[in-house]
């Protein structure tokens, strides 16, 4: 079987247990907006379907052209959630497009990637390694990191540190498929770790509350703490078989808040227990395995950085929301891909699936 096969095999499977989950987190619900929104993540997912065949099909190199564009646009629109910008739980993130809810950052993820792909790729045609040693720390790492700096602070003001963060995490994954020199990122690591301590004082009062959540949820068991708490006694009750579709308790009686979005995970281990979360686990790791291999065989050190970042995205969005489910990380806010409900991450996660069976398509010398 192809790698692009099986990522599209493993990702439509992916979303069709998505959805499931989905219904079965909110069909329980009263109320027209809870009965619709399996049905608005059907939508989303055949708009993402659409973005799918048609990023697919052009092929890959043009995205370099296209480079500045698409991270000006990302700007602009992070910008913008500030004027036009929904409000909700307290934070601005959406943008209101006739009838989608448009988040950016999630676009800002995907930019990202692609903007130190053409960066790292642009002085030579042989080796990535080769053009990135060439680099001071200025010009490998402040002029590019300055450039990430503005979508990720446009992001954590929203606020959405998670997202913030996110950026960040692949900036310093990028650095490390590029090879700019070690030292140079230790450096740059140890110094960015030094005022760590005093942002504590910046953090607002949710973030704060998770974080000691974290270290310790049963500090505030009926408050922060609730969510993770319901989450892990979700997926501790699903055993190693699961309670069955539809008949998981934590989420259809309600006691698991944000069932069908950042805590899907939890909802999906409740109904199909132990070997039902390690048979998720492997359909991504399928899509993860399969995008660095194309990685690995792609010719041109563009390529082989875009396909690289775009899995280590997904491998990072996959670690930390499962992770925050288990409580083995502080909740953070980022969804789990083709899981959680959710339109902008959903296109996101398809278009850049796209850009993998592209690149698996094309391969040629850029």
């Amino acid at each position: 079987m192809s790698s692009r096969l099986m990522i599209i095999i493993a990702a439509l499977l992916i979303c069709i247990i998505g959805i499931s989950s989905i219904y079965s987190s909110t069909c329980q619900k009263e109320g027209r907006l809870w009965q619709d929104i399996y049905k608005r993540q059907i939508l989303w997912a055949l708009i993402g379907a659409l973005f799918f065949m048609l990023v697919s099909n052009v092929n890959y190199h043009r995205i370099w052209d296209w480079t500045y564009i698409l991270y000006i646009a990302t700007v602009f629109f992070l910008f913008l959630v500030f004027i036009l910008g929904l409000a909700r739980l307290g934070a601005q993130r959406w943008l209101r497009v006739a009838w989608f809810n448009f988040q950016p950052s999630e676009f800002a993820k995907l930019a990202v990637i692609i903007f130190l792909a053409r960066y790292y790729s642009r002085k030579s045609s042989n080796d990535t390694r080769l053009c990135a040693q060439r680099y001071g720390i200025a010009s490998g790492i402040i002029i590019p990191f300055l450039f990430i700096c503005i979508p990720m602070g446009l992001i954590v003001e929203q606020p959405d540190l998670g997202s913030g963060l996110m950026l960040f995490a692949l900036f310093i994954s990028m650095l490390l498929l590029s090879g700019v020199k070690f030292r140079y990122i230790f450096i740059f690591l140890f110094l960015t770790a030094l005022p760590v301590p005093f942002l504590w004082h910046f953090l607002r009062d949710y973030q704060k509350e998770r974080l000691l959540v974290f270290l310790n949820p049963n500090i505030d068991p009926l408050g922060a703490g609730y969510t993770i708490i319901q989450s892990k006694i979700a997926i501790g009750s699903g055993g190693l078989f699961g309670k069955g579709w539809l008949a998981g308790t934590q989420s259809q009686l309600r006691f698991l808040p944000e069932s069908h979005t950042d805590f899907i995970f939890a909802t999906f281990a409740e109904q199909w227990g132990f070997f039902g979360g390690v048979l998720l686990l492997l359909m991504y790791l399928a899509i993860i395995c399969q995008g660095f291999n194309i990685a690995q065989r792609t010719s041109d050190q563009f390529g082989r950085l875009l396909a690289a970042g775009i899995s280590l995205m997904l491998s990072i969005q996959i670690c930390v929301n499962i992770f925050m489910n288990m409580g083995l990380a502080p909740v953070v806010g980022l969804p789990l891909p083709l899981m959680s409900y959710g339109g902008s991450s959903m296109i996101v996660t398809l278009i850049s699936i796209g850009i993998l069976v592209n690149i698996d398509k094309t391969r040629t010398v850029f």
